[in-house]
């Protein structure tokens, strides 16, 4: 392309962007009237109906029916976006399955705004919470700002009262089934995701807070970032090979993956894994189970606390470390029908560039795609690696396995939780998963957009289950041994979920001296 054409092109892409953040914008102010939301509640339920594997899993159908009728006979004056979100997502989340999920129309930002909130710091994501019912509290702040003291409870933000915000996210949200472990944790981390979605990004809020009674007001403002700020953010954007094997996570400074020995003998070895992202865990395994084997430990402690799960490959390798047989991680993975995987909207939210390279990529995927199903015994399945036998790995764990785990082990940790559970390879410890110990429809999304409102649906395609014998509990895994630990604990600084494993492993070690 000649400089001069390229520079136009460039601009006009400029332009079109702006416009169509602008446009975007325009439209969540407008009310649409009632037959339009209508439509898209319509919409909503077929496309469920026509991609979802296991819709009517822990709600019956016609439980689910009168939901959406009744949720019809209520929208009777005009609506915006958002408002017309929080009157559908809560029967979105009446159907139980914690992937499915609206996402919530809120405010583009241009790429100047962008760039402005890049030099800014967070105003709340700085801090690290914990709900207990509908009561917020601060149980970290890094950067000592203005010193708020960890166990401070945030009784209003701009003179709204935080436990009404809690009960209006809490209906937004969904675990698998009847899980009752999940939501707290879940909810700690998107209550600000709702609130600025809500509220816009602002540059100022006022905390009404309360610290051991006494009450107390915070004026946060959006700070804006120093020049070592910014000089160590550049330093820690760097990718070392250190950084990419434990998978770095530059956000707030640590590390996805972390391994280490917790004694000086190296007897008990500790993995701890936030999420399976899948990025450079073949590598990092690899080195991990070397490390433990040359050191011939005899304990090996995996903490997915917190993990919301992510790659099922990644599981489906960390298991041929942990399995002193063959094994087959999951069933083989049912969809609606052939066609189902090519149903994901190929195109959603690409620009003029990125729409050309899709486009010339498109006969790949398709073909990829379509010969990705077959049907057997009347029923469509996607072809998946976890759903075949694998062998161990040569370095697999032949000692004892403990496996620490919560109401936030979600999705991917709670079919790796349940496989062990069914296996017998490990004791459970904790809390039970936020995610279905029986499987979760998710895999990959078809993304759907509601006509009317164009407020995004994705739904999950694939119906993933580990191989096991299922409990029909409709509910989570459940430790073997229960413990739950209280924000005390969090804010002393103390795992008791931990110290029972080290206990019990000095208990077993006594009584073989």
């Amino acid at each position: 392309m000649h400089l001069k054409n390229y520079f136009i092109f460039l601009l006009f892409f400029t332009l079109s962007s702006c416009v169509s953040v602008n446009k975007y914008n325009e439209q969540q102010k407008v009310c649409l009237p009632p037959e339009k939301l209508k439509e898209d509640v319509d919409f909503a339920y077929s496309k469920l109906k026509e991609t979802h594997p296991q819709l009517y899993w822990y709600i019956a159908k016609e439980d689910l029916d009168h939901k959406f009728d009744s949720l019809k006979h209520t929208i009777t004056k005009p609506l915006t976006p958002l408002q017309f979100y929080f009157k559908l997502q809560p029967v979105i989340a009446g159907i139980r399955e914690g992937h499915l999920s609206l996402r919530i129309p809120s405010k583009m930002i241009t790429k100047k705004e962008i760039r402005t909130l890049e030099g800014k710091k967070g105003m709340f994501s700085r801090f690290g919470y914990y709900v207990e019912g509908d009561r917020l509290f601060i149980v970290e702040n890094k950067d000592s700002i203005q010193h708020i003291p960890p166990g401070t409870e945030i009784l209003c933000i701009d003179q709204v009262s935080v436990s009404d915000y809690i009960k209006k996210y809490r209906k937004l949200i969904s675990s698998d089934g009847f899980n009752t472990t999940f939501h707290p944790y879940y909810l700690k981390d998107v209550f600000f995701n709702y609130y600025v979605a809500e509220k816009g990004y602002e540059d100022h809020a006022t905390l009404e807070t309360v610290y051991k009674g006494q009450k107390k007001i915070y004026e946060l403002t959006r700070e804006t970032k120093s020049e070592d700020d910014l000089k160590k953010e550049k330093e820690n954007k760097k990718r070392t090979e250190e950084k990419k094997v434990n998978d770095y996570i530059a956000f707030n400074n640590s590390y996805n993956r972390n391994f280490k020995f917790l004694d000086q003998d190296s007897s008990i070895a500790y993995i701890k894994i936030k999420s399976f992202s899948g990025d450079y865990s073949a590598k990092f395994y690899q080195e991990t189970f070397g490390k433990i084997k040359k050191a011939g430990s005899s304990y090996l402690i995996i903490d997915i606390r917190n993990n919301y799960g992510g790659s099922l490959q990644e599981i489906n390798n960390l298991y041929s470390y942990l399995s002193p047989e063959p094994y087959t991680l999951i069933r083989p993975s049912q969809v609606t029908s052939a066609t189902s995987p090519i149903k994901t909207n190929y195109f959603r939210k690409t620009n003029v560039l990125q729409y050309i390279l899709k486009t010339l990529a498109y006969p790949a995927f398709f073909f990829g795609q379509t010969f990705s199903t077959y049907k057997k015994d009347g029923r469509f399945y996607y072809k998946n690696k976890a759903d075949k036998l694998s062998k161990p790995n040569k370095d697999a764990f032949i000692g004892k396995v403990f496996v620490l785990i919560n109401g936030g082990s979600f999705s991917a940790s709670s079919i790796f939780s349940a496989k062990l559970k069914n296996d017998k390879r490990a004791v459970l410890v904790g809390e039970e998963t936020g995610g279905a110990n029986d499987g979760t429809v998710a895999g990959f999304y078809s993304y759907q957009t509601l006509p009317n409102s164009k407020i995004d649906l994705p739904i999950g395609v694939l119906l993933v289950q580990p191989n096991i014998d299922f409990t029909d509990t409709k509910k989570g895994v459940v430790p073997d041994v229960k413990i739950s630990g209280t924000m005390q604990d969090i804010l002393n600084q103390k795992d008791p979920e931990m110290d029972w494993i080290i206990k019990d492993i000095e208990k077993e070690k006594n009584k073989k001296q």
